[in-house]
Formats: structure tokens, C-alpha cells, sequence
């Protein structure tokens, strides 16, 4: 006969794993529920994607921007997204909003010669003209270089270079020959030089889209005031589609900065950061 203590243990022991039969089904459920809804999520885009070239190719540029808005929308962000995008705008007579997604798309893939191209076009119909100050060589020379990248692209030259570090180290330790060891040592330090500084380009990438400090005017005209207050001067007018950097920000105002060196305050209802 069973005492009441061994009945309690099977009872107790078959709770478990109950428990545990129905923790596994419920884990085996969600599980088959995130792949599912991801499978749809991402058919649902490429379904998106096809539609919205097939509308551009017909010429529907309207319709076209609007389905690439819902790609973007959905939570998808890539550069030929953004390139699409901005020749739909661009062909739809929207240089605006074409010019905004020129350079969205210029931060994921800064050194692409189509997007550099199309950008130039589209700024030939911005009224306001802008001068640059010149910048030393060296500041030149340096953004060439960060642009020539993503910041993934520097990310995997770095850790590649680091790899490579480690492995000019163990030969440095390791080996008896004193000219291993030589070479080991300098092409080792020039693996470090080249991981630490693609590690620093990819931070500045990282950088610039995390905090996004430019935009482009949408406003027709507004007047750039001298301070962040409606009766403050008036220093200068700016029309749609110039690309201002944003230095400060007070409430509902900005300080904008120009690549002119022109400083001033405008209303962020103005504004679309890039």
C-alpha cells in the first residue's frame, strides 16, 4: 500500500512536469509565433518592395513614394531604400523631400557615386546658394577617408586588423628567428594602427547617425532670426531645400548653423532632420 507521503510525492511529481510539458509547449508556441510573424513581415515588405517598382517603372512616382514611405515606415531602413525613395520624389517634382532622402541615404552609403550625382541635380533647384569656407587639407583629406565606408564596413576592417594584430603577436612571442620576430613586430604594430583607426572612423559614422545633426529647410521662406524669439532680428532669409547643421536648441527654436559660417536661430517646424 501506498502511505499518504509517497501519493503526495507522484502527485507533486507529475505537477512538475506538467509544468515543465506546458512551459516547453508554451516556448515551442512563441517561438513558432516570432518566426511566423517575422516570415510574414518579411514577405509583406518584398510584396511592398515589388509594388513600389513597379509603380515607379510605370511612372506612378506618387504612388511609388508613398509605398517606399510604408517600407520605411514598417521599421526597414537601407540606402537603395532611400535612393528608390528619393527618385520617385524626384521625378514626382518634389525636390524637397527628394533632396532630404538623398542625404538619408548619403549617411548610410556616403561614398556612392549615384546618390552624389542625383544630390548634386537636385540641389541645382535650391534657391539659396551657399558658399562653403575652405578647410585645411588635412580636415579634407580625413572626411574623404571616413566616407569611404559605412560604419559596418570600417567595424569589419577594424576587427579583421585586430585579428591579424593577434596573430603577429603569437608569432612575436613564439618565435626563435630573430627576423620572424622583426617582421612580426612591425607588420603587427600596423595591424593595431589600422584596427584603432578604422575603429575611429566607424565611431564617427556611428556618430553622425545616431545624432543626426543636420536637416533640410521645408519651409518655402523663412527668416533666420538672431535669437530664439519671434521679435528678434532679422539676419537672413533661407528657402526650401538648403541643408542646415543644428547647433543648439531652445523649446521650439534651433540654432542653425551654415556652411558659410552664417549662424542664426529659426522655429523646428521649419526643419526635417536628415
Amino acid at each position: 500500500m501506498f502511505s499518504f507521503e509517497k501519493l503526495t510525492a507522484i502527485v507533486q511529481n507529475r505537477t512538475m512536469r506538467m509544468k515543465q510539458i506546458s512551459c516547453y509547449q508554451l516556448g515551442v508556441f512563441l517561438l513558432g509565433m516570432l518566426s511566423f510573424l517575422t516570415v510574414h513581415s518579411q514577405d509583406s515588405t518584398q510584396v511592398l518592395w515589388e509594388k513600389a517598382n513597379a509603380l515607379y517603372t510605370t511612372e506612378e512616382y506618387q504612388k511609388a513614394a508613398s509605398a517606399y514611405e510604408q517600407i520605411l515606415h514598417s521599421g526597414q531602413e537601407s540606402a537603395k531604400l532611400y535612393f528608390n525613395l528619393e527618385n520617385a520624389y524626384y521625378k514626382d517634382g518634389n525636390i524637397t523631400r527628394a533632396i532630404l532622402n538623398y542625404e538619408r541615404a548619403k549617411l548610410l552609403a556616403p561614398n556612392d557615386p549615384d546618390v552624389d550625382f542625383n544630390l548634386q541635380m537636385a540641389n541645382q533647384f535650391v534657391v539659396t546658394a551657399i558658399d562653403a569656407l575652405p578647410q585645411p587639407f588635412f580636415v579634407r583629406w580625413s572626411n574623404r577617408m571616413i566616407n569611404l565606408y559605412p560604419a559596418d564596413q570600417w567595424a569589419r576592417i577594424s576587427i579583421g586588423a585586430f585579428i591579424l594584430f593577434l596573430g603577429w603577436l603569437g608569432l612575436f612571442i613564439f618565435s626563435r628567428m630573430t627576423a620572424w620576430k622583426r617582421i612580426s613586430f612591425w607588420l603587427g604594430v600596423l595591424s593595431l594602427i589600422v584596427a584603432v583607426t578604422s575603429f575611429s572612423f566607424a565611431s564617427r559614422q556611428k556618430e553622425k547617425l545616431n545624432q543626426r545633426k543636420h536637416a533640410v529647410v521645408f519651409c518655402p521662406r523663412v527668416t533666420v532670426k538672431s535669437a530664439p524669439a519671434q521679435n528678434s532680428t532679422d539676419l537672413f532669409l533661407l528657402y526650401e531645400g538648403v541643408k542646415i547643421e543644428i547647433s543648439d536648441s531652445l523649446n521650439t527654436w534651433k540654432e542653425i548653423r551654415l556652411p558659410d559660417g552664417n549662424v542664426g536661430w529659426l522655429p523646428d517646424s521649419c526643419i526635417i532632420r536628415i
